[in-house]
């Protein structure tokens, strides 16, 4: 037989390659950021080199964002070293501070302040109870001493701060009925305060309850003669509070001596 040849189909000619195309450089990202770099003229491909397109991203990154980059890291670091560093506020600071927002919170709403006493209240409750939070009870020691006062110190001066803002807000609008009310109640509150094991740190609370009795002594001074049987129930109290410190005693008197000329 004869052999059979299978005839193999030709190939195919391929075309010539297409000439290439010229286009622009790829610009870094920090370039498209900082936008103050012209863009750069178009460059061939092929005539392109490594080591120019290094350089050109290097110059790129130091003449377009290298001050404004230096500038954002450089801030940061300067305020962490403020706040690394923080200046202790001294007691006249302290006391200062509270002060003034105090007078903040009467600059907003003083007539509902001072016409309904809940909100007064809640502030005495509220500074009450940030100093019983403020004591460190985990010790083995007394939770009365010296330490532990430290560390509620602030709080008892801004409860005496309020003590005396509060009274002097309600004596200033010639609210007589509210002072006394509102005296009373802190007194209680005062009254409530720990007793630390120093003696000497029991003056803040001894100064509440002076204020609180230069308060209710100016309201009985200044106001009209009430109710016999309403200033009778005051004098109760009255009388109740002397229990807790002297310092209500000229009240008591002066109470006595209104109820002598009805």
């Amino acid at each position: 037989m004869a052999a059979v040849c299978q005839q193999r189909p030709a190939l195919v000619e391929i075309a010539a390659p297409q000439p290439k195309i010229a286009a622009r450089m790829r610009r870094s990202y920090l370039e498209i950021l900082g936008g103050r770099s012209a863009p750069s003229p178009p460059v061939p491909r092929g005539r392109s080199s490594p080591s120019t397109t290094t350089t050109r991203r290097t110059h790129s990154l130091e003449s377009s964002s290298g001050s404004q980059w230096r500038g954002r890291i450089d801030e940061p670091c300067e305020r962490m070293d403020d706040q690394q560093q923080p200046t202790p506020l001294s007691n006249q600071q302290l006391a200062q501070l509270i002060r003034s927002l105090i007078l903040v919170e009467q600059s907003q709403e003083p007539s509902l302040l001072t016409s309904d006493l809940k909100y007064l209240q809640e502030d005495l409750q509220l500074k009450k109870a940030n100093v019983f939070r403020s004591i460190p009870y985990s010790r083995f020691g007394s939770n009365r001493d010296a330490h532990c006062y430290r560390k509620a110190y602030p709080h008892l001066l801004a409860f005496k701060v309020s003590c005396q803002e509060w009274g002097q807000v309600l004596l200033r609008s010639g609210q007589w009925d509210s002072v006394l009310e509102y005296a009373l109640m802190a007194w209680r509150y005062a009254g409530e305060l720990p007793r630390w094991d120093t003696a000497s740190h029991n003056a803040l609370r001894e100064q509440c309850f002076a204020t609180l009795a230069a308060h209710c002594l100016t309201a009985l001074r200044q106001r009209c003669g009430g109710d016999p049987a309403e200033d009778h129930r005051l004098l109760r109290r009255l009388k109740m509070a002397q229990q807790h410190s002297q310092a209500m005693a000229p009240c008591v008197h002066e109470l006595n001596r209104i109820l002598d000329t009805q």
